[in-house]
């Protein structure tokens, strides 16, 4: 009898236990996700806590620079990491260094909401989640006539008063590819007079920044009236100068997309599908502009005026936008970093 009972209680302890183990490996399905760590308290309380009970996971982060964390997983093949975001120029480096897998786009319904230009950004690989734009600022209390035109950077009275993003920002090659547009030649192939106009440039020119807050600092204390920024400091701008403005440029802004790609090493594909779907879905999208994180890409979204004015907002703002070639870009950085230094290390 005593021999039976320990039988029974040795099964029942083994059955215990294998539940139990069954109910942690259910448990310990675990997210990674590489992205930039800011405005933290509101992307958990938007995407990161609500998906958590979508998928019964959990979620662990890498974060840091775009850089930084491409580099990170360059060193690793492509492992550690189910869903990165990166801005467009960074995840076509990315692509070009195969570290990331294609997406299928049957398991992200919600593409079909979003701007088109967003869906399949850089081919097969991952879609954009929010939209923005490259364009020039002015303080319109001091900068007469108003600019209309990234020529207008050229203008003999706006010497001593632009600042330009330095070369190796988001924003910098894009002062090379407006040159290039100023001088009449394609800034790939016609690169000896897309940087005379660069240098044409230089009187205008106070100061190049590196970082949005350096921008603010220097329009807050009046050595800048004109620079070319990103939309999302606009209103950083105007809390420390109120006149400043969003020029109405009739060649138009340079669109800027902020994507999310599952690395090749991912072992969660299937939960990152899922997680890129929510982050698109119309709820999320439209919490995150309304909340002042990240403009909105999906077209279901709708915002009041006050809401939308410091964003890339509505189908035919976007349509406006040009895009860049960032494979092309790519190629060129580097000699167009060693011209620019040439330029303004002077």
């Amino acid at each position: 009898m005593k021999a039976t009972r320990f039988t029974q209680l040795a099964t029942l302890a083994l059955l215990a236990t294998l539940g139990g183990a069954a109910t942690a490996n259910a448990q310990s399905k675990t997210l990674t996700i590489s992205w930039w760590g800011y405005n933290g308290e509101k992307m958990t309380a938007n995407i990161i806590d609500p998906f958590k009970k979508i998928c019964g996971c959990d979620i662990v982060f890498e974060t840091g620079n775009n850089a930084d964390r491409l580099n990170k997983l360059k060193l690793r093949d492509g492992k550690g990491v189910d869903v990165i975001y990166l801005t467009d120029s960074f995840s076509q480096l990315g692509i070009e260094q195969g570290l990331f897998q294609p997406v299928d786009p049957t398991k992200i319904p919600n593409l079909s909401e979003i701007y088109e230009l967003g869906r399949a950004p850089q081919g097969k690989y991952g879609p954009a989640y929010t939209i923005g734009r490259i364009g020039l600022v002015y303080d319109s209390a001091k900068v007469n006539p108003p600019i209309t035109s990234w020529n207008d950077l050229w203008r003999p009275d706006l010497k001593g008063s632009v600042s330009l993003p330095g070369i190796t920002t988001t924003a910098g090659p894009m002062v090379v590819v407006q040159a290039g547009k100023h001088a009449g030649v394609d800034p790939y192939t016609g690169t000896d007079k897309a940087f005379e106009a660069v240098e044409a440039l230089k009187p205008n020119v106070v100061k190049n920044y590196n970082t949005g807050s350096e921008l603010v600092n220097l329009i807050s204390t009046g050595e800048v009236r004109v620079a070319i920024g990103q939309d999302f400091t606009l209103a950083s701008m105007q809390a420390a100068v109120k006149t400043m403005t969003w020029a109405k440029l009739k060649d138009g802004d340079i669109a800027t997309l902020n994507t999310v790609n599952i690395p090749k090493g991912s072992t969660n594909v299937e939960l990152a599908h899922q997680f890129i779907n929510f982050i698109l879905s119309k709820d999320v999208q439209q919490k995150e502009a309304e909340q002042g994180v990240d403009a909105p890409i999906s077209t279901k979204v709708v915002l009041t005026p006050d809401q939308a004015k410091i964003w890339t907002y509505g189908a035919d703002q976007v349509a406006s936008l040009s895009r860049v070639d960032y494979a092309k870009m790519n190629a060129a950085k580097t000699d167009w970093i060693d011209r620019w230094n040439e330029v303004f290390g002077k």
